[in-house]
This record gives structure tokens, sequence and C-alpha cells, in this order.
């Protein structure tokens, strides 16, 4: 009687050990399907990142915050860094928030916008509610950069560059120092 038993628990045992090896050798499958994918959507969120905070810290605001508000305002690709809310080089706190394009608090809630994928209607909407504000806006990409934002990033797998659109910048409000400019125009420039 005890054989019987101990045999049903073998029988047991080698099933699950055999269910464990199988998901051993299938984990790495599963887990490095892409990893060169990843890592590339990764490093661009990364340098998004910098660049957006390298942005902001070559800003001033009439009124500088002690804490900067940045608001993500709608589907965005590379806002997995800036979620997590940072610091700027300079030691001022950056709070993130995500809000929706139809928020009537945006202008008196954030000093900075980054704006994902918005329909036409809803970009016109927003920039409409900043008019005036002392707001500075980094659009994600997609748009020629003529309306609206006054930075809009350019992200490729080997860089991230920006243009900048000096009308809505002379009318934000926000002082952006020079050298950021000239930046973005080497940066254009280049092949």
């Amino acid at each position: 009687m005890t054989a019987a038993v101990r045999g049903s628990v073998r029988g047991k045992d080698w099933r699950h050990f055999l269910l464990a090896g199988l998901v051993w050798l299938l984990s790495p499958m599963v887990v490095a399907e892409d990893p060169a994918a990843v890592t590339r959507a990764e490093q661009r969120a990364e340098a998004v990142t910098q660049v957006v905070l390298g942005i902001l810290s070559y800003a001033r605001w009439p009124v500088e915050p002690a804490q900067l508000q940045l608001c993500i305002i709608g589907p965005t690709q590379y806002t997995d860094d800036l979620v997590k809310g940072t610091t700027q080089a300079t030691g001022r706190p950056v709070s993130v928030q995500r809000l929706l394009a139809d928020n009537p608090d945006i202008a008196t809630q954030c000093n900075a916008v980054y704006i994902g994928q918005l329909t036409d209607e809803e970009r016109s909407h927003l920039f409409a509610s900043l008019a005036g504000k002392p707001v500075l806006s980094i659009s994600e990409g997609g748009d020629p950069c003529t309306v609206g934002s006054l930075f809009c990033l350019r992200v490729g797998d080997e860089q991230v560059s920006f243009e900048v659109n000096l009308d809505s910048v002379a009318r934000s409000g926000v002082r952006i120092h020079p050298s950021v400019l000239q930046l973005s125009r080497r940066r254009t420039a280049a092949p």
C-alpha cells in the first residue's frame, strides 16, 4: 500500500519537474522576444526626457515656480520616464501629471505642457486656452511646428532633436535662452 502511494507521488513529482523544465526552457523566448526593440524604446524615452528637461532648464517664466508643473496632454509614446517625476539639473523638482486636452485648468495648473496625439479640434482648443498664458509647450512630433507649440520634438533612432516656433515663443511670455534657439537651428540644419 505504501508503494502505490509513493509511485503516484513520484509520478506527480515527475510531471511537475517536466512542466517546470518546459517553462524554464520557454521563458527566455518569451522574455527575450525582441530585447533590441525594448531597449531602443527605452533609450528614446530617456533621450526625450533629457531633451525636455534641457529645454525646461533654459526657460524662464514671469514668476518662477518653486516646483515646475509639467502636464502631459493626449496619448504619447515617449513619456514613460517623464511620468516618474524628476528633478532638473538646477535642483528644481518637476511634478508631472496627465490631463485631458479639454481640462479647463491646464493654463492655471501647468507651467509646461507636453502634447501627444490630439485631433485638430483638440489641438486648436488647447492652444486657444493657452493664448496669452506663460505656458511652455512641447509637441511630441508629427506636426510641422508652425502653429501653437513652442518646441516640436523629432525623435529618431539615433537622436532626439527639436524645432522652435519663434512666433509662438514670442507670444508665450516664457523667455527661452538664446543658446537653445541656436541649438535648434544647428540640429535641424544637420542631415
